[in-house]
């Protein structure tokens, strides 16, 4: 059953909205990931809303250019990116959405180290 979140940075200065069935999250290994913590929850855009702090946001890209790696240039939470993978889709990071315990939620890992191979077993 979808239900909303609201989430934010740390800091506050960028705030969104997600409604999504939130049942389970991918875990990926790459280096990005491993280094942000990140828990991976794609959602249509339609099922986005940033509330607040769009010129708070700032990009980091890198290797082929796809992936948009947003943060607050406050605070350098990544709250949410476009994705290599799905680069028509939002990924938001769980942990920074209110109310969530991760304690419900079901994690897959993803082979990220391995990318190409990863995505072609899917």
């Amino acid at each position: 059953m979808e239900k909303t979140y609201d989430g934010s940075c740390h800091c506050g200065r960028v705030r969104f909205r997600v409604t999504t069935d939130l049942v389970s999250v991918s875990e990926c290994n790459c280096s990005i990931c491993c280094k942000k913590g990140f828990l991976h929850l794609m959602v249509e855009p339609s099922k986005f809303e940033l509330l607040q702090g769009e010129a708070n946001l700032t990009t980091y890209t890198f290797n082929t250019g796809i992936a948009r790696h947003t943060f607050c240039r406050t605070c350098g939470i990544h709250a949410f990116y476009v994705p290599r993978s799905h680069p028509d889709k939002i990924d938001v990071h769980i942990r920074c959405l209110e109310g969530v315990d991760l304690a419900q939620i079901k994690i897959t890992p993803f082979d990220g180290r391995n990318w190409e191979a990863a995505r072609a077993a899917l």
